[in-house]
């Protein structure tokens, strides 16, 4: 497949654009800065803004099978980045009638009943971001979404190894890029929101039993 992947310089990024590789799909990279995109083969690095409009959006992501959202601001541009950058992602999407959208978020961003967990509370404004891009993306679009919701990152060393739908408390960043790469090969997670933490469940096996 062909996948454009939003935000294609981070962390979870670097890891999930290797795993794609790995499994033979061809990465359109957006970024701000594309001299910082990870330089491989099967990798087109293109210059991505979330503050440029759908149109202009729309002409940089083309024709591609999926589209993965996986920028965000660190807390230094939630509105323009983590919410209406991706709400303008996904309407650039539906523009060019691209239908797989694989969505990056945080673990119970639309339950706001739990953001006082331990952990979360520094996150409330992130949070909020996400619950307003998510909620778009669920009730606002025809985009066949998976929303990943993934506990505390850490740079722990991936184990391949997951719990889905728990209560975990922190994801290697290896093993969250390798469940966002395999959600590809599983349509059943299809307008689903998962949750994950590291675990004990290979990851194929934890998605085909949602």
């Amino acid at each position: 497949m062909k996948i454009f992947v939003v935000g294609s310089t981070g962390r979870v990024a670097e890891n999930l654009i290797k795993d794609l590789v790995s499994d033979g799909h061809e990465v359109v990279a957006g970024a701000r800065k594309i001299e910082r995109v990870i330089e491989l083969e099967h990798v087109t690095p293109v210059h991505f803004d979330l503050h440029d409009d759908v149109d202009e959006m729309t002409k940089s992501i083309k024709d591609v099978d999926a589209v993965y959202f996986v920028a965000g601001s660190r807390g230094k541009d939630l509105l323009q980045t983590d919410a209406f950058g991706a709400v303008k992602v996904m309407q650039a999407a539906e523009k060019n009638g691209i239908k797989r959208f694989i969505m990056l978020s945080s673990m119970f961003s639309l339950e706001p009943q739990e953001w006082h967990r331990e952990g979360l509370a520094d996150l409330t404004d992130y949070n909020i971001a996400k619950f307003f891009a998510d909620n778009y993306l669920i009730s606002n679009t025809k985009l066949d979404y998976t929303i990943l919701q993934p506990a505390s990152l850490t740079e722990e060393k991936g184990t391949g190894k997951v719990s889905i739908n728990g209560s975990g408390k922190q994801n290697a960043i290896p093993n969250v890029a390798q469940v966002l790469a395999a959600l590809l090969k599983h349509d059943n997670t299809i307008k689903k929101v998962i949750r994950m933490s590291d675990g004990d469940q290979n990851i194929d096996d934890a998605l085909t039993e949602l």
